[in-house]
């Protein structure tokens, strides 16, 4: 009875110990401000957008959609990073609605974060005038393509790892108590 206490009272102490040495993951990677900001209605296109981020970002590993009510893709240019700030030049936008500003970007400790911010455009922009119209009446007008997906958003969270590790080490530590108590 006496070495199945111990080995109980072992394992839990080595539990508690893990426990203990695990700390909240706080240092991830999130937008802080957009600009134009999330939300955001406006009369006339932006001429570049850009993205806030609480650590530094690298150009080369970061990538920026503008994405329109049609599916059209907006941006143009090489996205450019200047310290936790990374953005990117737009082409003059199309119909009036919902412009969807999509990125992924590599975090400081390496984990892709993706997400999306969204602004109104209220009028149409110049792309719309450009945009040749059938000269036959009763001529079929293609239909939009459809609307790019929204981009989930990786929080990064806690890599599992380190649990797995940690469980083979309590149960390791627990068996080896057990055969070392157990020949006493």
């Amino acid at each position: 009875m006496t070495r199945t206490l111990r080995t109980v009272a072992l394992t839990l102490l080595c539990g508690f110990a893990l426990l203990l040495g695990t700390g909240v993951a706080s240092a991830h990677t999130r937008l802080i401000g957009s600009d134009p900001a999330d939300g955001t209605t406006l009369d006339a296109g932006p001429a570049r957008v850009s993205l806030e981020f609480n650590e530094t970002m690298q150009a080369d590993f970061s990538t920026i959609t503008v994405v329109g009510p049609d599916g059209t893709q907006f941006q143009t240019g090489e996205v450019t990073a200047d310290g936790g700030a990374v953005g990117i030049g737009v082409s003059p936008l199309g119909a009036a609605g919902v412009y969807e500003i999509g990125y992924r970007v590599i975090s400081e400790d390496g984990h892709p974060v993706t997400g999306s911010v969204a602004f109104t455009l209220t009028t149409d922009g110049p792309a719309v005038a450009a945009a040749p119209t059938s000269a036959t009446p009763g001529a079929a007008t293609p239909a939009p393509a459809a609307a790019a997906p929204a981009v989930a958003v990786d929080e990064g969270g806690t890599p599992v790892w380190p649990w797995i590790v940690g469980a083979v080490v309590l149960v390791g530590g627990g068996v080896g108590a057990a055969l070392r108590f157990g020949r006493s």
